[in-house]
């Protein structure tokens, strides 16, 4: 008996032009029809989320930025964890010394420097309606941030090759020990410590009264592999790399393929809806 089912976005949910079929829509109306929790859990903002999750219909918490920000709306948040401005502040000043890009990602808008690196994750990473989340750029992100601090989210580092990404990392987390560091192909993310998908589905479950193990997973990325492997169920898309497929209970199809849509198909039409055992329960102690 599972009653809460998170999803990732990106390579999970949508397909890899980032369209949501009808069919994954119609596998996620089937599963709220057995009375389980959906949630999204996701490195992008709250506000690209949250079309994601209109689009789904769904009105829950979504665990976004990496878990950073739990929330159903900006004015009604479970949790949050930021980098307060100063600590941005320094981050930023020793970034600028790197040939990299960084974006500073607020819960309503993203601010990030003009450096033209090789790197095609950086058009991939500003996910959304500009009108719902601006993104600006500009020539100096700490000659900004001296006249404007901000609390962040995040904050992306897109690097253009793996000797500058080494040094990056090492100089970051040697400066700056209380920062979580996360590394994709093309990007560093940094974070409060203790910021994760896995965290952010443990408070939420806290919340609801809902342990891990009752909860199923669904994701395709690095950083969904705690999650994943703690989960009552979880499982891995087709397209998932290997070590992703490693940890998990369940390997469906690839987002291509619509493996979300096939995987709650064939899983959950096996269990019946909360209320109903409920009712069966109290029948068999009359």
């Amino acid at each position: 008996m599972y009653k809460l089912l998170a999803l990732n976005i990106d390579g999970t949910l949508l397909k890899t032009n980032g369209k949501l079929e009808k069919k994954t829509k119609e596998a996620i109306e089937f599963v709220k029809k057995k009375d389980v929790y959906i949630t999204l859990m996701t490195s992008r903002n709250f506000l690209s989320a949250k079309k994601v999750a209109k689009a789904l219909k769904l009105d829950s918490y979504l665990v976004t930025f990496q878990g950073a920000l739990i929330a159903k709306s900006l004015d009604e948040k479970l949790h949050e964890s930021v980098i307060p401005a100063q600590k941005t502040f320094d981050i930023v000043h020793v970034l600028e010394h790197f040939n990299c890009n960084v974006r500073l990602l607020h819960e309503r808008y993203s601010i990030g420097n003009r450096k033209k690196i090789k790197n095609n994750m950086i058009a991939k990473t500003i996910l959304g309606d500009p009108f719902f989340y601006p993104a600006q750029f500009v020539d100096s992100l700490s000659d900004v941030l001296r006249d404007d601090p901000i609390d962040v989210m995040k904050i992306d580092v897109f690097y253009s090759d793996e000797e500058e990404r080494d040094d990056i990392v090492e100089t970051i987390e040697q400066a700056f020990p209380e920062l979580a560091v996360t590394i994709s192909e093309g990007k560093i993310e940094l974070f409060q410590k203790g910021v994760s998908k896995q965290n952010g589905l443990i408070r939420l479950g806290n919340e609801l009264g809902i342990s891990l193990k009752e909860m199923v997973v669904i994701g395709d990325q690095i950083d969904d592999m705690p999650a994943i492997e703690a989960a009552g169920l979880g499982v891995a898309m087709g397209n998932a790399p290997n070590e992703v497929k490693a940890v998990a209970d369940w390997v469906t199809r690839s987002n291509e393929q619509l493996g979300v849509a096939y995987m709650i198909k064939e899983h959950f039409r096996k269990q019946h809806r909360q209320r109903f055992l409920r009712q069966i329960r109290t029948i068999e102690k009359k």
